[in-house]
């Protein structure tokens, strides 16, 4: 009988934290210089060549759609080896979380993905990771202190309500909670109801994956964060969260009447799967998974790339839900000696 690895994904936990290093380092480039599209494309081509050299079977469940026309990694595109021995992987990626702020220059950027693999060998990697039909979603994610013990947040629940539960479960005045908040119209009874209780609010122009794994990071400074988002932004955001024991509660948000009424009739979706509530554990199925990101410019979550000397720094996170070990990676790259292989031209080229 054949000897089964144990964790199969720890062959290629690492070369994940390289997908994202090239990523953030290809984006870079582009960092300032108001072309949010070039910078995508650099961050996609670099990270779908490092996947070339991945040994494994990956199936891209969460990424851009083909008829958006970005050029950013698709949704049910192929990327790794595809050995036949290679390890099978549902992946949720975006090459970059924040490309406005990466082409203005602003902080909180970062290239993130997550994987996730199968108990049984056999099993299809598909069903890891939802694939949302709505384009939103309403969010609020919290921390692992908050889901301690009796009482949580709900999403169907009044602001005023799970302020109360944050507070009491961080031991907090609600005057000294922190919540990051996406600075949009749609937000602004949101943003009036926490200056009304005194709370503290820090808008964000883009970037809400860092901003939803925020409140379960030590010392983010982050304590919830709450409003619309991205949906394939929740599913990647909940990979994350799931491994370091916070919660984040999302619901599809139909973002007008034409939208709900072709999510009921093209996608078939029930008024029930419409208000149908995702935990993190629905969102990212089982013990496999891992969370990758590296910081493009400073967030909460990580240190955006400087350059030492001749070397350029980036700070990487690598978690995996199975025993919640979250390593912190600071890589310092040889500029002299730096390359990064673009799947466009299947070569190692110099940054």
């Amino acid at each position: 009988m054949p000897h089964r690895l144990h964790d199969p994904e720890r062959k290629i936990d690492l070369d994940l934290v390289r997908c994202t290093e090239n990523a953030a380092l290809a984006a870079w480039k582009w960092f300032g210089k108001g072309d949010k599209n070039r910078a995508d494309l650099a961050a996609a081509d670099s990270m779908r060549g490092m996947f070339g050299l991945i040994e494994c079977k990956g199936l891209v469940r969460i990424g851009e759609g083909r008829k958006d026309e970005a050029p950013g990694i698709f949704t049910d595109e192929k990327l790794g080896t595809w050995d036949k021995d290679a390890v099978p992987i549902a992946i949720a990626v975006d090459p970059i979380d924040g490309t406005t702020l990466t082409a203005r220059g602003l902080p909180g950027a970062i290239s993130v993905l997550s994987a996730a693999s199968c108990d049984n060998p056999d099993d299809d990697p598909r069903d890891l990771f939802p694939s949302i039909p709505s384009h939103y979603m309403e969010k609020i994610a919290v921390g692992p202190p908050v889901t301690e013990g009796p009482g949580c947040v709900r999403l169907e629940a009044s602001l005023e309500e799970n302020l109360d539960i944050v507070a009491l479960k961080l031991n907090k005045r609600i005057e000294d909670l922190v919540a990051v908040v996406l600075d949009r119209p749609r937000h602004q009874d949101i943003i009036d109801t926490l200056r009304r209780r005194r709370c503290g609010v820090r808008l964000i122009s883009d970037g809400d994956v860092a901003a939803a794994i925020a409140p379960s990071l030590p010392n983010s400074g982050v304590d919830l964060y709450v409003g619309i988002g991205g949906s394939p932004e929740a599913v990647i955001a909940s990979a994350a969260i799931k491994c370091l024991g916070g919660q984040q509660l999302s619901r599809m948000w139909p973002k007008n009447e034409e939208e709900k009424r072709q999510l009921l009739e093209e996608e078939d979706c029930s008024l029930a799967e419409l208000d149908r509530i995702w935990t993190v554990e629905e969102m990212a199925l089982g013990d496999r998974v891992i969370f990758v990101a590296t910081g493009i410019s400073d967030s909460p979550m990580l240190r955006g790339i400087r350059y030492e000397g001749r070397h350029c720094v980036t700070e990487s996170i690598l978690i995996r839900a199975r025993n919640r070990t979250v390593r912190r990676i600071e890589a310092h790259h040889d500029m002299s000696r730096k390359t990064i292989r673009f799947a466009s031209s299947g070569q190692e080229t110099p940054l």
